[in-house]
């Protein structure tokens, strides 16, 4: 089980990258615009590095969502390898058999 406060920190984040998120891009999409001029272009950079750090979504990491384990993550089912170990064997993923041989 991962530590109460990095769970939230990374909720947190997430809230911050949700809210930021259109502003971030229309930012993004002025300062890579080559028809405006470079002082405008300029302009929007700086606004850009204005905003939160946590508010850009490189800064998320990928959690379980039944541990919070930051490591060894599957995408498509969004929990750890563990979890997805200890699931499998209790029968609680359809489609998914232990093997043994």
């Amino acid at each position: 089980m991962a530590k109460k406060s990095m769970i939230e920190r990374e909720r947190k984040r997430q809230k911050l990258v949700d809210q930021y998120a259109a502003r971030r891009a229309e930012l993004k999409a002025r300062a890579r615009d080559r028809d405006l001029p470079v002082e405008e272009r300029f302009k929007a950079t700086l606004k850009l590095a204005e905003l939160p750090r946590n508010s850009s979504a490189t800064r998320l990491h990928n959690r379980c969502q039944l541990t919070g384990r930051p490591r060894a993550y599957y995408r498509k089912l969004k929990i750890s390898r563990i979890m997805l170990r200890e699931l499998g064997s209790n029968g609680e993923i359809p489609g998914l058999t232990k093997s043994s041989w």
